[in-house]
């Protein structure tokens, strides 16, 4: 746990769940600045300690805590806001044990309290939604409903922030693409909200500002397209209109939520999931009359949203990064792989190779067997999120391996006019860009 020294005695306590995503962390600074103690919950220490290294942890898996663990987790705590949740099943992610059991769990431990519980759900969460994501959050607002008394649950629209993570981070790489701006979902309509009017209104809630009870969408009024929205975008990265659209149908769009879907299941919150997909084409809308009815502020339109968040330089190369950093695994794992199965479909001739240059003909073929092993290990294993980074620089070292052996065992090599060892260099770089890129939520 990381402490905070400064005299917190007087200070309402704040625990915000999920205090290092994008909304979580949002909370966790609009909170300290409203002069609340806060405290941020989640499973990943490294994570905490990236998006605030000076704030207090508690470093825990959410749906693995019993009652007694949350009412011990409780002791003084005024305010817990549930920032907690996930868009779809995967490798980290369980949508029943999030959505649902963690906040059955932390709804026992609040019996008989007078702590107020803020739930941060999503605009379209409904028990007949057609994504399992909206479902599992419907659930828990309906727990919440049912069994608590002091109660607050905000439902966000697509939420606009200065940081980007999945889906947003898409809709800034998809509108900064060069030249091109992908056209799908026409019929969709998408309202957004500024994080900070999401923020203003948890602080209202946490100084019991709004009613318990209150349920309400936080949204701006106006409505756009989709392509609309991606050509808003695409202005304010300052970058001119596109010259082509690019039209993604079902038949497009459907594998490649697949292969997301896939990707999920190796740890990776792909944000071209079929959740995502399903959502956007739904579009994302909500109604704000209940907020202003509950004395809440009215939310920002997309525009005012964007010029309070002027784009700059690192926005736009972040944009485009966002798209390089998939294809650059895509490819390493793409070449590693392939470079293992090739020297393993034709040991012998690959062995020739060594013994024509001074290595014993019986130890040619374990050498090449056992490297084709381990091109084949780092290609698939970049693809797992939890082993990307070391595959990343594994590969860096084996190639340096084979750049230094070559020197020295076949240095004619160098000098062949296809350039064998000279092209091991670019993959060496692209494993350097995925192993400085690569970093966790």
């Amino acid at each position: 746990m990381t402490t905070d020294h400064k005299d917190t005695s007087s200070r309402p306590k704040a625990l915000v769940l999920g205090g290092y995503g994008l909304i979580g962390a949002a909370t966790m600074r609009a909170l300290s600045q409203a002069g609340f103690h806060t405290i941020g919950l989640g499973r990943s220490r490294t994570a905490a300690l990236a998006s605030d290294a000076q704030a207090e942890w508690i470093i825990r898996d959410i749906p693995a805590l019993s009652v007694s663990d949350w009412k011990t987790i409780l002791a003084d705590v005024d305010v817990v806001v549930n920032a907690a949740g996930a868009l779809q099943d995967g490798g980290r992610d369980d949508l029943k044990a999030i959505h649902v059991t963690a906040i059955t769990t932390l709804l026992a431990a609040l019996e008989g309290t007078k702590i107020r519980l803020i739930q941060i759900s999503a605009a379209g969460a409904h028990p007949e939604a057609s994504t399992r994501f909206f479902r599992t959050k419907a659930r828990g607002d309906a727990l919440i409903a049912a069994r608590y008394h002091n109660w607050v649950i905000l439902r966000p629209t697509l939420v606009l922030a200065p940081e980007a993570y999945g889906g947003t981070a898409l809709l800034r790489a998809a509108a900064a693409l060069p030249g091109v701006i992908p056209r799908l979902f026409p019929k969709a309509q998408i309202q957004t909200v500024h994080i900070d009017d999401l923020t203003q209104a948890i602080c209202m809630a946490a100084r019991s500002e709004v009613p318990a009870g209150t349920l309400a969408n936080l949204t701006e009024e106006e409505s756009r397209s989709f392509p609309e929205l991606l050509q808003a975008m695409r202005s304010w990265l300052g970058y001119p209109p596109a010259r082509w659209s690019l039209p993604l149908g079902q038949r497009i769009l459907k594998p490649i939520g697949a292969v997301a879907d896939l990707l999920g299941h190796l740890g990776w919150r792909a944000p071209l999931r079929n959740t995502a997909l399903t959502a956007l084409q739904d579009g994302i809308a909500g109604d704000p009359q209940n907020w202003t009815a509950a004395g809440g502020s009215p939310c920002r339109s997309l525009t005012a949203t964007l010029r309070s968040i002027p784009a700059t330089r690192q926005d736009r190369i972040f944009a485009r990064a966002f798209l390089a950093l998939p294809l650059a695994i895509a490819v390493l794992a793409l070449f590693w792989t392939l470079s293992g199965l090739i020297a393993l479909a034709d040991v012998a001739s690959a062995a020739a190779v060594l013994s024509d240059r001074a290595i014993p003909h019986g130890l040619a073929a374990p050498i090449v067997m056992g490297g084709a092993a381990a091109d084949i290990c780092l290609g698939l294993g970049i693809l797992w999120r939890r082993w990307t980074r070391p595959a990343a620089l594994s590969m860096i070292a084996l190639s340096a391996l084979y750049l230094l052996a070559s020197a020295l065992v076949a240095p004619d090599l160098w000098g062949d006019p296809l350039g064998p060892m000279v092209k091991v260099l670019p993959g060496m770089v692209l494993a350097v860009m995925v192993w400085l890129l690569m970093e966790e939520r």
